[in-house]
């Protein structure tokens, strides 16, 4: 198989601790809804489906990668843990702890997400893996059987970069140097080439982001979080 054309992203998230009782909820039901919405969750039989409450998002995980991209075939732990898969349902959002506004969920079920690979608590479900992430984990989204440069987004105030790398450095002298033997910098500077629709404010409206798409810029060293996306 040839080696597909991917792109190294770093995607600059704002993290925030939240509080929650429970991460979700059976949905009420009816006599005739027993039947037609028995379901299984961690081997127990439960009524219903499942709801998140407030900010999380309900996701069934990616099946793990049996192949690389180079062909290799992979077996057991060596297979490729996903961090990604496909909403099955949403919370209704988290408030805002003055003004008491909800806050919109950046995604919808249906919809693929990218989320940090310590991100989540995983469950079974209805005899697949899931996983409950916050909104504030989800670091790209994207519509699709597979996530590529033009169908993804960013949400909130994350910003997603192409990293500039490059395989060798000048040093002052006009000695060249291998990128490897320059210690443990990463690449800290790059091309935005998407960016999320803002932080919301305290009175409801979102506020501008500082940068647009094509804008050159520098990051700190370490900050973000890598990812590859197929152009």
């Amino acid at each position: 198989n040839p080696r597909k054309n991917r792109t190294t992203m770093k995607v600059a998230l704002s993290l925030a601790l939240l509080s929650s009782a429970s991460a979700f909820a059976p949905t009420p039901f009816t006599t005739r809804q027993q039947i037609s919405l028995q379901v299984e969750l961690e081997g127990r039989d439960i009524e219903g489906a499942l709801v998140p409450c407030t900010n999380f998002i309900l996701v069934k995980i990616a099946e793990a990668e049996d192949q690389t991209e180079g062909g290799i075939i992979l077996s057991g732990r060596a297979k490729q843990k996903k961090t990604e898969g496909v909403v099955v349902s949403i919370g209704p959002g988290r408030t805002h702890q003055e003004s008491g506004i909800t806050f919109p969920m950046p995604v919808s079920p249906g919809e693929g997400v990218l989320y940090g690979k310590y991100d989540g608590t995983e469950l079974d479900y209805d005899g697949c893996k899931h996983t409950l992430v916050r909104d504030t984990d989800i670091m790209v989204k994207y519509s699709g059987d597979k996530m590529t440069l033009e169908n993804c987004d960013v949400t909130s105030d994350s910003v997603l970069v192409k990293v500039n790398r490059s395989g060798e450095e000048e040093m002052a002298s006009g000695l060249l140097i291998a990128s490897s033997a320059s210690g443990n910098s990463k690449p800290s500077t790059g091309t935005v080439v998407k960016v999320g629709p803002g932080r919301m404010a305290q009175n409801g409206e979102m506020m501008d982001m500082d940068v647009a798409v094509g804008d050159e810029i520098k990051f700190r060293d370490f900050a973000g979080n890598e990812v590859s996306i197929e152009r």
